[in-house]
């Protein structure tokens, strides 16, 4: 029995690799010395890429370097990491996995907002370091009666926004066009969005249709009571804008999981008082990272016994078959 070589680039959940290896003949590049050397005596004979975020962007370098190449399996829901367009271009196809992680994201998401309002790392910070027996921690500011806008509604922004309706908060969107079904309020744009809204939750795909959306623009409208919460890409928000913005208290805070060159994150909002930074950790949990990883593994084994994925990005909605 012939098996179809897989390149993993860099090294992914534990269990992903387990389900491969009875299949594939799996190809771990980060394992060997000299990864370039290596690669150019297997690349004839590639046929997958398990893919993640950690593996760097996979475009027409990687296609080039790999004829045989018929499919992408991204580990994960967003796919700005790979170019889609060369890809299809090749006639290879690219999956990602979505739908698996949408509860685990929404569920941070709201865990990062309250952080963020009720200032819970500066509390325990507060308390860790002695200071509760001189004087009682600040007063911080609320969620109570609060206009919180979606920029993105999408599954995951779904299952944020029903969250969010438990606490009794105004609810708006943004997106591409209006969804009929849905009865929040709709905004035509990401600045008309934030200028309703005293929080502003970004949950937009990464890429270059939403590079820097959230720009000085929409953090004057969102305004000095206002509050950013990035899960979505760091690439959506403009970076030193929004440095510059909470050190001028154009804004009065952020809760950040993502940011434009991880893992590195800027001193200057390492240094912010009213930044609740974390480490790309939205869908960071055993539970989801297994499904995400069983997922990666569905698309290959479905592609190469039927030319057909399970989870095909939205941009390859016409399809690519073998």
């Amino acid at each position: 029995m012939s098996y179809p070589d897989i390149l993993m680039p860099a090294p992914m959940y534990p269990g992903v690799a387990a389900s491969l290896d009875p299949r594939f003949v799996l190809h771990r590049l980060w394992e060997h010395d000299d990864p370039d050397g290596f690669l150019a005596t297997v690349a004839p004979r590639i046929r997958g890429i398990a893919a993640s975020t950690l593996a760097g962007r996979i475009d027409a370098r990687w296609f080039d370097r790999l004829p045989a190449l018929e499919i992408v399996a991204n580990f994960g829901v967003g796919y700005d990491n790979i170019d889609v367009v060369a890809a299809a271009a090749r006639g290879v196809m690219v999956t990602n996995t979505p739908g698996v992680l949408d509860q685990e994201v929404a569920d941070l998401t709201i865990g990062l907002l309250l952080a963020t309002i009720r200032r819970i790392p500066q509390a325990d910070r507060y308390v860790r370091e002695g200071h509760w027996p001189t004087a009682p921690f600040p007063l911080s500011p609320t969620l109570r009666g609060r206009r919180v806008g979606v920029l993105g509604l999408g599954s995951i922004g779904k299952a944020i926004a029903r969250r969010l309706e438990g606490f009794g908060v105004a609810i708006a969107y943004h997106g591409r066009a209006a969804q009929p079904d849905v009865a929040y309020a709709y905004h035509p744009t990401p600045a008309a969005l934030a200028a309703a809204s005293d929080v502003l939750i970004a949950v937009v795909p990464g890429g270059a249709a939403t590079r820097h959306l959230v720009d000085r623009r929409v953090l004057a409208a969102l305004g000095p009571d206002g509050v950013l919460i990035n899960v979505a890409r760091g690439s959506v928000v403009d970076e030193a804008v929004l440095i510059a913005a909470l050190e001028a208290g154009t804004i009065l805070g952020a809760g950040l999981d993502v940011y434009a060159d991880e893992p590195h994150v800027p001193d200057a909002l390492l240094d912010l008082p009213n930044v609740v930074l974390l480490p790309h950790i939205g869908s960071a949990s055993d539970r989801t990272r297994s499904a995400m990883g069983a997922m990666v593994a569905d698309n290959l084994n479905s592609w190469f016994d039927s030319g057909r994925p399970i989870s095909p990005v939205p941009d390859m909605a016409n399809g690519v078959q073998r």
